[in-house]
This record gives structure tokens, sequence and C-alpha cells, in this order.
């Protein structure tokens, strides 16, 4: 197995222990509490600092204690969430995710060999699908010209690369080692990554960040206060909190978690602005501010989603950058949900009869058939986003993607 060298890393005393709180010092491969009571391995730059995990924890030591970087890194992919539908992928199999990841293979098969299952398919259409383009809407609506944010449950890490890309300051969290490497490998290689569980005190200072956000996560969550006081604490009294896609109780969902009615939202996060999840799919594709919403208004949605804006949103110069759109330059490629029929003309397919059932409801602005000319696809991987106007607009339509390498 390979060690590719990262740049990002964790300043001492930026991190704190799970367990008792204290700030965390690096020393070689470890994070320690200075006690000698406390060894948290760091493997290609990202803590581990899950709580619970004791035999995990001695068998990852020991193998950077004998300098065996690939047994750690195994013993750590196989590890999962408590919810994982799955077994952990054998010892075999991850030394082939590994194997594939170091020779630039594609993410997609280095997810089937870590056993993602169906989540491969969210993650390898993840640019296209309405419930991104309703969260990139919902931060462009609270933006308040953040220099640093933090990203909770970040999966493998797209909203954080959409924000590390426009120059911020860009951190982010999971409970599963694996999909913050992959994070690390394909995605969002300039971010800081940490491991751990969203049930204890988050590792990062207070108000580090001028955003805070959680999407398409909250609901999993079961201690929510817990989870909303954090928020806040890492955002503080001046920065922006940004709930996306957080399902409705009382309304039926695809997905399974513990989701909260619209009331609770708000009195999780107080003096929040609240909007429609397919509403926000809508703004976006249209380039257009998404309508805010009374509570009651939000009964009978599947999912809300809110924005509370810090003491200085007033203060501070709001000009978003459109988030649908790419920077400038950036090179785009065909949406992969579209199948070659020959001739130029392609037809969109689904990845699987569950996805399609999820999300091909909201996502009209895919058509059913495309001819793109030679033209467009050559100048759209060239010379990419603002080449010209039809450009523009299939990359709003998400019909060209600005797909990361290996995706």
């Amino acid at each position: 197995m390979g060690n590719p060298v990262f740049i990002p890393t964790w300043a001492d005393a930026s991190l704190s222990s799970p367990e008792t709180g204290r700030p965390l010092y690096r020393r070689g491969p470890f994070l320690t509490d200075g006690s000698g009571g406390e060894r948290w391995p760091v493997v290609e730059e990202i803590p581990y600092l899950r709580a619970g995990r004791k035999e995990l924890l001695e068998r990852v030591n020991a193998a950077l204690d004998r300098g065996d970087h690939d047994a750690a890194l195994a013993g750590l992919l196989r590890d999962q969430d408590d919810w994982a539908p799955t077994s952990p992928p054998s010892p075999q199999s991850v030394r082939a995710a590994v194997s594939v990841a170091d020779a630039g293979g594609p993410a997609r098969e280095v997810m089937h060999y870590l056993g993602f299952g169906p989540v491969a398919d969210y993650f390898s259409y993840r640019l296209s699908d309405p419930v991104y383009l309703a969260g990139l809407c919902l931060i462009q609506t609270g933006w308040d010209a953040p220099q640093s944010s933090f990203e909770l449950a970040c999966g493998i890490g797209h909203y954080t690369r959409e924000l590390s890309r426009r120059g911020i300051e860009a951190t982010a969290g999971d409970v599963v080692f694996a999909k913050l490497w992959l994070a690390r490998r394909y995605l969002v290689p300039e971010a800081k990554l940490v491991c751990f569980d969203a049930s204890r005190r988050f590792p990062v200072e207070d108000g580090s960040a001028d955003l805070a956000l959680c999407q398409d996560a909250f609901y999993f969550l079961p201690d929510k206060p817990h989870v909303a006081a954090e928020l806040g604490r890492i955002a503080g009294d001046d920065g922006t909190i940004v709930i996306g896609h957080s399902h409705n109780a009382a309304v039926e969902n695809f997905s399974s978690g513990e989701p909260a009615g619209v009331a609770r939202h708000l009195e999780l996060f107080p003096g929040s602005t609240l909007y429609d999840d397919a509403e926000l799919t809508e703004a976006a594709v249209a380039g257009r501010d998404p309508t805010p919403r009374e509570a009651g208004e939000l009964s009978r949605s599947e999912a809300v989603s809110l924005v509370r804006s810090g003491s200085r949103s007033s203060s501070r110069p709001r000009r978003a950058p459109d988030l649908l759109l790419p920077p400038p330059g950036t090179p785009l490629r065909l949406n992969p949900l579209y199948k070659d029929l020959g001739e130029g003309s392609h037809v969109l397919g689904w990845p699987s009869g569950h996805y399609e059932e999820e999300y091909a409801p909201r996502s009209g602005y895919l058509p059913e058939r495309i001819s793109p000319s030679e033209t467009v696809l050559r100048e759209g991987a060239e010379e990419g986003v603002g080449a010209s106007p039809e450009i523009d607009r299939l990359v709003r339509h998400r019909v060209l993607l600005d797909l990361p390498e290996g995706m």
C-alpha cells in the first residue's frame, strides 16, 4: 500500500480529546494530551478521534509503533458507523481498495471494495442530484463572506470541496474514516479532515469557523440538542449555521434516521430562516433567490433547510459566488448518468431503481435525451466554465459537470 504525502496538518492544541476535552499535541503519528494516557492515531493526516473503539485503537497504534502504515490504514478503513447495514469489508477487499486508489483508479471501484453498497451511487452521482443542488443554493443564500468553514458529516467531501476552492479555509469531519480517506484521495486533498463521533464533544475549537454546516445528515443524529449546541459553539455568535435537507418527522422519507418536526428545528436553531428543500432545488437551477417559509408552510415538506445568520452577517459583504457554476475555466465532462446511444445522442439512465425512485421526481432539470455538439463538449473540456452561455446553461442543468479526477 502506498503512503501519499499530503499538505494539510493540524496545529498543536487545535483539536481536543473526545474523552477528556484536553488539547491534543502531535507526537509522530499520534495526537496525545500530554498525560501519556491517550494516543490517537493520525493516518494520512486524518486524526482518528472516535471514542469507544479501544480494541481498534490498540491494533492501529501497535501497527504505527512498528512503522506499519499499511496495517494501520487497513484497520481504520474497516471501521464503520453504528448503523451500517453490511459487515465490514474483508482485509483482502481493503487491500484491493487501497491498491486501486494508489494507482489512481476510479473511486467507484474503491467504494465497491470498501463495501459502500448503494451509498456508492449516492456519492458517485452526487454532483447532479437535487438534494446537492438544494444544499448549494442554501449555502449561497446564507453567504456572509466566510473565511473558514466546518462541515459535520461531510461524507466524501463534495460541499467542502466547493467551499475550499472558493478560497475558504475548509475543515470537515465524519464518523467513518473511509469516507474521509476518499475525500482526501479524490475530492478535497487540501482540507483539514478529522474522524470523530458527533455524540461526543466535537474536537474542534470554539469559534473556529465562520460557517458551520451539516448537509443531508442532521436527521441521522440522535442527540440533536447536543449537535445543535456544538455547531453553535464552533460558529459562535458571529458565525452562520446552515442545516440542509433535514427530514421532516411528519412526512415519510426514503432514508432511515431520527427526523425532527419543523417546530423542533426552530427550537434547536432559534432565529433561523426556514426553506423548503424542493424549492431550493428549483431556485438553484433557475438562478434565483429561494423564498423563505414560515414553519406552518412546511408541514408537508419532505425535508426542511435553515440558515441561522450570525451577528456579523449584516456588517460583512454578502455578495455570494454563484455556487451552481464552478470557478471560471474549470474543465467539464458529460454527466455520467447519460449513456451513449451513438451518433451523438445520449439518454438519461439511473444507476438503480432505488436511486431513480428517490431522486428522479425532483430531477426534471436533467433532460431525458441530449445531443450535445462536439464543439460544446470540446469547449467544455478545454475552456470550461464561462466559455459560452450555452456551456454555462448545461452546467446549471447538470448536463455538464466538473467531476473530480477519478469520479
